[in-house]
């Protein structure tokens, strides 16, 4: 390798791991609004009532924080950055209300060694994502399917109400979380310097990665309050 070759590596390497702060920087700005924003809620009985009283708020910030995620992947490219990352945040404001249900369950200190637990697996499987040299591509599609299945098995029990599918899907939604927290962590990785370094649209891919891994995170630590968690 000559010295122009590896000085071009060291540049992408070095701008890579600028991309990737970005991308955990926004992640980890999204999960402290959300637990600021569940604690809020829980701290104030009016706004327990106000959202847990009625199915209908209850459901409707539900819709209308997939409505939020859906707006930001189809037109994330006709907006600005700056709009991305507040369409982001306001997402993790109304998870944050629509999460704060957690408290009401389980004991606080279950809360917080579980979030412990979903932060040390989440960080060895997002540096192993980052660090291999293995291609993940493959697993892709396997994690894709079988989180269409766990969708719609968990949908089907919310009618059944068995507690081994309750339970199957627990574990079987850790595989899948885990699996897809290296899988995205690589391919977020790839995305770096997309229309340039620091550009607009590398930008929208920092708020768009942090959205991904944020997801990741969110339903990994649910599936494991589910198997740790302390019910009060």
């Amino acid at each position: 390798m000559n010295q122009l070759d590896f000085s071009h590596d060291a540049q992408r390497s070095l701008a890579i791991q600028r991309f990737m702060v970005k991308v955990y920087g926004w992640m980890a700005l999204a999960l402290m609004v959300t637990g600021f924003v569940s604690l809020l809620v829980v701290s104030s009985k009016a706004m327990l009532e106000f959202v847990f009283g009625s199915k209908v708020i209850f459901y409707g910030l539900i819709i209308l924080e997939l409505v939020l995620v859906g707006y930001l992947a189809i037109w994330v490219r006709n907006m600005s950055a700056s709009t991305a990352a507040l369409v982001f945040l306001l997402y993790a404001v109304l998870n944050g209300v629509t999460m704060s249900f957690i408290f009401l369950i389980y004991t606080t200190g279950s809360i917080a060694s579980t979030f412990f637990i979903t932060a040390g697996t989440f960080a060895v499987m997002s540096i192993y994502g980052y660090t291999t040299k293995a291609d993940l591509t493959k697993w892709g599609n396997i994690l894709f399917m079988g989180l269409i299945g766990l969708i719609i098995a968990s949908i089907a029990n919310i009618f059944m109400q068995s507690s081994t599918l309750y339970w199957i899907t627990t574990y079987v939604g850790v595989l899948i979380f885990v699996g897809l927290t290296a899988y995205d962590t690589q391919k977020i990785k790839e995305t770096a310097g997309v229309g340039g370094v620091d550009s607009e649209e590398e930008s929208k891919a920092a708020v768009m990665g942090a959205l991904t891994l944020y997801l990741d995170f969110i339903n990994l630590f649910l599936k494991l309050l589910r198997i740790f968690g302390r019910r009060k």
